[in-house]
């Protein structure tokens, strides 16, 4: 006969778990799946970083000003060469107390310059993408959606505005504006700021319009937009609340790409004199003044193109890495 022995508590198998309290398995969003995948790519999530850093320099640089110690506008002729009007001592006179030395000519520091030139080139770069969202997302979706003879006209406009010569009619725009002393109720440095955001923004939305087109006449087709046509939902509320979120994606992407080339755009101009001009600080000024002495003062030339560098590729880097996440066939 045999005998079944009882084995000892320790070696006991665990008894399953009562059936309601078995944890349930958790789906995950669309969201969370490219926020992991985002999260595994360490070089986009660095160019993240940096980006959100320069934008908080932008933002704060009057305060980061004042802890530095010194102002963009202040001058220091005293820390100049009387002769030669060049900074005393080596690399553009940098020390502990102007980090990255002074300008030639007027004596302005140059660190200081790098901060509040970081808030003009952000502020230009955010409110012309801002205005190629909204013409190009409001203009693509009705094109992609409407079709007929709204798509053809709307498409034709943005072919011929791609074809267009966009850097030349901004430089003979700008070069009309400087001279005129108001218009729609700004002078000055806003006038200025808003003729660029004109010209970048305007001329840049074909891009996203083309993209959102063909995103569009895809989403058009699908099963929940017939379900929402049978259910007698309006052609607004489609667009709005159907094909509307699944532009998101494709929109944050093309905004990351689009700020960096909108800062070398506002830097371009800045740089051949029709853009800002001084005494507003900006990366693209500082470089056209320091082509000036780069055979005698290097360093003021190095520092604001080492630092649009760096804001470009922080910005490709995270839009690039923003792309694979939300992209399902990615493989990355």
């Amino acid at each position: 006969m045999a005998v079944t022995l009882d084995p000892s508590p320790g070696q006991r198998e665990p008894s399953a778990p009562p059936l309601g309290e078995v944890k349930a398995i958790e789906g995950r969003s669309l969201w969370q799946i490219a926020w992991r995948r985002l999260k595994k790519d360490k070089v986009s999530m660095a160019g993240g970083v940096i980006a959100i850093l320069l934008i908080l320099v932008a933002v704060f640089a009057s305060q980061l000003s004042a802890l530095y110690g010194h102002d963009w506008k202040t001058q220091s002729p005293n820390l100049l060469d009387q002769t030669t009007t060049m900074p005393i001592g080596p690399f553009g006179g940098a020390n502990s107390d102007h980090w990255l030395g002074i300008t030639p000519v007027l004596g302005q520091d140059v660190f200081a310059g790098l901060l509040f030139g970081a808030r003009t080139s952000l502020i230009i770069a955010s409110l012309a993408t801002l205005l190629s969202l909204v013409l190009g997302v409001s203009l693509g979706l009705i094109a992609g959606y409407s079709r007929g003879w709204r798509d053809t006209l709307i498409a034709r406009t943005m072919d011929m505005l791609l074809a267009f010569p966009t850097l030349l009619f901004s430089i003979a725009l700008l070069s009309v504006f400087s001279i005129v002393p108001s218009f729609l109720g700004l002078t000055g440095v806003p006038l200025r700021f808003g003729v660029i955001i004109f010209v970048l923004g305007f001329f840049g939305f074909p891009y996203i319009g083309r993209i959102v087109r063909g995103q569009v006449l895809s989403l058009r087709e699908k099963e929940f937009v017939d379900a929402a046509r049978s259910l007698g939902a309006s052609n607004f509320r489609i667009m709005t609340r159907e094909i509307m979120p699944n532009l998101v994606g494709p929109i944050l992407v093309y905004t990351t790409l689009t700020i960096p080339n909108y800062i070398l755009g506002e830097a371009g101009l800045s740089f051949l004199g029709v853009g800002v001009t001084y005494p507003t600080a900006s990366w693209g000024q500082m470089l056209s003044d320091a082509g000036n002495y780069f055979e005698i003062d290097p360093t003021y030339l190095v520092a604001p193109g080492v630092t649009i560098f760096i804001a470009v590729m922080a910005f490709n880097l995270f839009g690039d890495g923003l792309r694979d996440a939300l992209d399902p066939k990615s493989t990355r």
